[in-house]
């Protein structure tokens, strides 16, 4: 009978036992749960947007900025988006399916496939229409098709080659003229290696004002 009873006493300390030692661990778990994840919310949420945030502006101000065009004190576009130019004085950039085109608020692609007729018609349609400015030569391929974004600010040295003879009669200039000012606003490849040779269409544009006529 003791032997017995002396079972059901050791059977409940050691029941007691266990249920206080997993308290102490499932409370220790939770407290450095809710620590870390308030500690990593303050050092990467906060504190690392900010430093981030005014490195940027005091070591590359500009670009921080928004890489803003100024023009007689007064922000007239980005280094970053494209606008429309439409005059045969001025340079144009690639097609835009944002929006009407070129609208910042609406970016993005016209989403057709390769095989889509009303792409296949208009990119067909430009090639003709670019091909008589220039008989003979083959028209760059960014001249007839739109970025994933429509609102990319570049072109290729192809392409602002191609629209040279345009914009040289417009303006009566002369083809090595705006060849000479094309080739001083090509950009190479990012760190030697790192995407495509390029010219920005805002940044020309406002340099051929500059010339005169």
């Amino acid at each position: 009978m003791h032997s017995v009873s002396n079972k059901v006493v050791l059977q409940k300390d050691s029941t007691l036992h266990a249920g206080l030692s997993t308290q102490p661990s499932t409370h220790s778990v939770l407290k450095t749960s809710i620590l870390f994840t308030l500690v990593t919310t303050i050092l990467l949420g906060i504190g690392y947007p900010l430093v981030v945030t005014g490195v940027a502006a005091v070591m590359f101000s500009h670009k921080a900025g928004g890489s803003l065009i100024l023009k007689d004190g007064q922000v007239i576009g980005s280094e970053l988006l494209a606008q429309s130019f439409t005059s045969d004085r001025y340079f144009h950039p690639r097609p835009s399916a944002a929006g009407n085109g070129y609208d910042a608020t609406a970016s993005g692609g016209s989403n057709f496939a390769q095989s889509n007729a009303k792409l296949v018609q208009r990119i067909q349609g430009d090639i003709d229409k670019l091909a008589a400015d220039n008989p003979g030569k083959p028209v760059p391929i960014d001249m007839v098709t739109t970025s994933a974004s429509g609102l990319d600010p570049d072109i290729t040295p192809d392409n602002a080659y191609y629209q040279a003879a345009r914009v040289a009669k417009a303006r009566g200039l002369t083809n090595d003229q705006i060849s000479a000012l094309i080739a001083q606003h090509i950009a190479g490849r990012d760190l030697g290696f790192l995407g495509e040779p390029r010219v920005n269409v805002l940044a020309l544009n406002l340099d051929l004002d500059k010339m005169g006529k």
